[in-house]
């Protein structure tokens, strides 16, 4: 009998740099150097930034997390479907008061503000690295539980990232984003199946503004895999 194909994420190889070593060496280095923690900085304020000009374009060609779900987790991962409840906005925003609200109890209560200098930075770092490492831990099990950027689709930085992104025309000048040609004849759904947000770029064909949802994070993949090649990333 035929096996069933799958109806989301597969894996894909594509070219490119490795950065998923950044995020390894980030947690072997900090546990023995705390104060590194505090590069954890970069990917915090790096994407919502850059979400204002340019969609949530860190989160899949910059951010070293995202990488190793998509360059080496998603070539183990099941890729089922990733669970609705978790890209709702309530359990959104909860991640988002959650994620935070420990962020800032472990600051008041684990940093020696009092001793000040590289103690005082060490521990900061620490909390900074201690987020970092618990959520990747959470990232890598619902990576073998579901889809390799399952995180990705309420990571509290993503969430914040998602919300000022922009959605409508005008749109920035550095913004760029899918645009399905009108000829596409929506038969294949590849650009669907290999999108690792579980995303449908399919519904903007033909649309002059492009694929504007603001969970994708203009990775190309769905421009590479279109038999078509109707999809472009501009």
């Amino acid at each position: 009998m035929e096996k069933k194909k799958r109806n989301f994420h597969r894996h894909l190889t594509t070219s490119g740099l490795n950065l998923y070593w950044i995020i390894i060496a980030y947690i072997i280095i900090g546990w023995f150097y705390p104060v590194i923690g505090l590069i954890a900085l970069i990917c915090m304020i790096g994407p919502v930034l850059t979400s204002i000009w340019r969609g949530r374009f860190w989160c899949g060609n910059v951010c070293p997390r995202g990488n190793l779900y998509d360059r080496l987790l998603s070539k183990y991962s099941p890729h089922r479907p990733i669970p609705a409840f978790v890209r709702t906005f309530g359990f959104r925003l909860f991640m988002v008061f959650f994620i935070f609200g420990m962020f800032g109890l472990q600051l008041m209560l684990n940093v020696p503000w009092s001793q000040g200098g590289l103690a005082m930075w060490s521990g900061i770092g620490r909390v900074f690295w201690t987020i970092i490492m618990v959520t990747t831990i959470v990232g890598i099990i619902l990576s073998f539980i579901y889809a390799p950027r399952t995180w990705c689709s309420f990571c509290p930085m993503g969430t914040i990232s998602r919300w000022v992104t922009p959605k409508h025309k005008p749109l920035p000048k550095p913004y760029t984003s899918v645009h399905v040609a009108s000829t596409c004849s929506l038969k294949c759904k590849s650009c669907a199946r290999f999108c690792p947000m579980q995303l449908t770029p399919y519904d903007s064909k033909g649309d002059e503004a492009g694929y504007l949802h603001p969970d994708c994070i203009k990775c190309a993949k769905c421009t590479l895999v279109c038999p078509t090649e109707s999809i472009t990333l501009r």
